[in-house]
């Protein structure tokens, strides 16, 4: 597989502060990438650099050979960038369908398939996004990123307050879309067994740089990686 984002040497941070120190990693077409981490190390910074809403203080971010930086969120936007925030930020005033088609782009990713794709947002199209869920306000998020027919999807905390089942139905709904419909996608998440099952590498961030990277299945059986970067516990069994 080619490499479709590449960022090389990133420096990015708000204001005089500097978050990202000098970053390079890549992206394949196609691939599914895990960014862990402890809280504020700077997994959500590095999602804002490739969005464009942190301050470059140096180092490139290319997209499909094209050069990003210096770019506005909404020139990247066009350029095949697709972002799911933490918070959200669905319209709440406006209705399902509204949502979904406010910045919507021409492509594969359109209702019929976002309806297919999460048919609880079909059923409540006509609900304002007040009305809804935590769990239907996320799938309204990815769904609504789907719409601008990203090359690269980036999620933020999709999980985050989350009850279990829905997590297991977002969760797979995002391997879908990555594993069937080819969306390149970077998952900040911090269930890391739960989104280890769902992408091909992880890289575990420390201060905004990387700590340790490896494939997914490998990371996910290696317990003493994941606790000493994450604090993970094996659960051991209780005794007979």
């Amino acid at each position: 597989m080619s490499e479709l984002l590449v960022l090389d040497d990133l420096r990015a941070g708000y204001g005089a502060a500097v978050v990202i120190p000098g970053l390079s990693m890549s992206l394949a077409e196609g691939e599914a990438l895990a960014v862990l981490g402890r809280n504020g190390v700077g997994k959500t910074t590095l999602l804002d650099s490739i969005i464009g809403v942190t301050r470059h203080m140096g180092g490139s971010l290319r997209l499909a050979g094209r050069e990003l930086a210096g770019l506005s969120p909404e020139r990247r936007a066009a350029a095949g960038i697709g972002w799911v925030p933490q918070e959200r930020n669905i319209f709440r005033s406006l209705t399902v369908e509204e949502n979904l088609t406010a910045t919507a782009r021409r492509g594969r990713w359109d209702l019929a398939a976002v309806y297919a794709l999460f048919p609880r947002l079909q059923e409540r199209r006509r609900h304002m996004g007040n009305q809804l869920s935590g769990g239907e306000q996320q799938m309204l998020a990815v769904g609504r990123a789907l719409m601008l027919n990203p090359k690269v999807l980036l999620l933020d905390e999709p999980t985050e307050g989350l009850a279990p089942i829905i997590i297991e139905q977002l969760l797979a709904a995002i391997r879908r879309i990555n594993r069937e419909e080819g969306i390149a996608t970077i998952i900040v998440e911090q269930h890391a067994r739960k989104v280890l099952r769902v992408t091909d590498r992880a890289l575990i961030l420390d201060r905004g740089t990387i700590v340790h990277a490896a494939p997914s299945a490998a990371l996910l059986a290696d317990p003493a990686a994941l606790e000493a970067h994450l604090g993970v516990v094996e659960r051991r069994a209780a005794p007979a």
